[in-house]
């Protein structure tokens, strides 16, 4: 068997080195010449997500470009801390965290060294049984095809033409990088706040810099075409005035911002075909509140990898695919909807906090 992988983002990259380690011939082609749109950003894998890399001896690399942490703590818009937890999972390596464009360099490089293929500049427009098309005219040829061309997945739109768009999340995300050490620090700590009208969240390097981010409400469409220095002025004046160190934190950032508005997709429909299936958020993206994207890509790819292995043909492991993850991954999807919007059930605000925790232990244990 041969497979054709669509995108070579963190799932199809992944899913590849899978598919290798499980006997099967992959080739991976990216759309873009280097890294992606969001390669800018920064994201944590979570333990299960560390897992999945652990399976495929993959891990090794992603642990050297990132830092960890071991708590995780919630403040409130007055400025108290009111919980603190301690990532009690022993003897994993997790969660972590790293820029996109670092972990999109590392994971590509080791598929690289184990002899798998990358094409760039390869943006699907078109595939049926057998054969991908691309916009600069190319094929690639392959038993199955896998997309793995996330939110705005092409192979999602030729599996099922009627599929749903992805839906607004309601939700600008801003990343920001500062290495002025004077600002209020978080080392090997998640700390979450909660603000009156927004919501921000930091850590810091051990080298003393610090990661941050911010997800503003807003409508579809208000912000778009923003420069950095736009995205972090939008970032101040959510938390300027307030007792919080948000706004120090931001206003000592340089232009190593960005900014996006959040989408999701909560279910697909049509997972797979008699000769393509989706994986990571081709299948299910999920608003960035839960922290879980990449680590349920990250799964997906090696549950996939598994089933075609272990399965007599191509539509049997699609189908087995579709029934260990879907309502795993819909059930994340949902619930950091809820993060997102606050219409958790949970009556205080502490709920912030143990949705976190809850959804990285629960997902780890399933």
């Amino acid at each position: 068997m041969k497979a054709v992988i669509i995108g070579g983002g963190i799932s199809g990259t992944v899913t590849a080195m899978a598919l290798r380690r499980a006997g099967i011939e992959a080739s991976v082609h990216e759309a873009y010449p280097t890294g992606g749109e969001d390669a800018g950003a920064f994201l944590t894998i979570m333990h299960n997500g560390m897992d999945a890399l652990r399976a495929i001896g993959a891990e090794a690399p992603v642990i050297d470009i990132s830092f960890g942490a071991v708590g995780l703590e919630l403040v409130t818009p007055d400025g108290r801390t009111v919980e603190r937890r301690s990532f009690d999972i022993e003897g994993l390596a997790g969660p972590r965290t790293m820029t996109r464009a670092s972990l999109y360099h590392v994971l590509q490089e080791e598929a690289i060294s184990r002899g798998i293929t990358f094409e760039r500049g390869k943006r699907l427009v078109s595939a049926s049984p057998g054969i991908a098309r691309f916009e600069d005219g190319s094929v690639a040829e392959g038993d199955i095809l896998i997309g793995a061309d996330g939110l705005r997945s092409v192979v999602r739109t030729i599996i099922d033409p009627d599929c749903p768009p992805p839906r607004s999340t309601g939700l600008d995300v801003v990343y920001g990088y500062t290495t002025d050490t004077s600002v209020p620090q978080a080392p090997s700590l998640y700390r979450m706040i909660q603000s009156l009208h927004a919501f921000f969240g930091y850590t810091s390097t051990p080298d003393g810099s610090t990661y941050w981010f911010a997800r503003l409400p807003t409508a579809e469409g208000v912000r778009s075409g923003l420069t950095a220095a736009e995205w972090r002025a939008a970032a101040f004046a959510a938390f300027d005035g307030e007792p919080l160190p948000a706004a120090e934190i931001i206003r000592s950032t340089g232009d190593e911002v960005f900014g996006g508005h959040s989408y999701d997709v909560p279910s697909t429909p049509v997972w797979f075909n008699t000769s393509m299936v989706l994986v990571g958020d081709a299948a299910h993206a999920a608003s960035p509140a839960a922290g879980q994207g990449a680590s349920m890509a990250l799964e997906d790819s090696v549950v996939l990898a598994q089933c075609l292995r272990d399965l007599p043909d191509a539509p049997t492991a699609f189908a087995a695919y579709e029934r260990l993850r879907r309502a795993r991954v819909e059930e994340l999807v949902a619930g950091s909807a809820a993060v997102s919007s606050g219409t958790t059930s949970d009556r205080d605000r502490n709920w912030l906090y143990r949705h976190h925790i809850e959804w990285d232990e629960r997902v780890h244990a399933g």
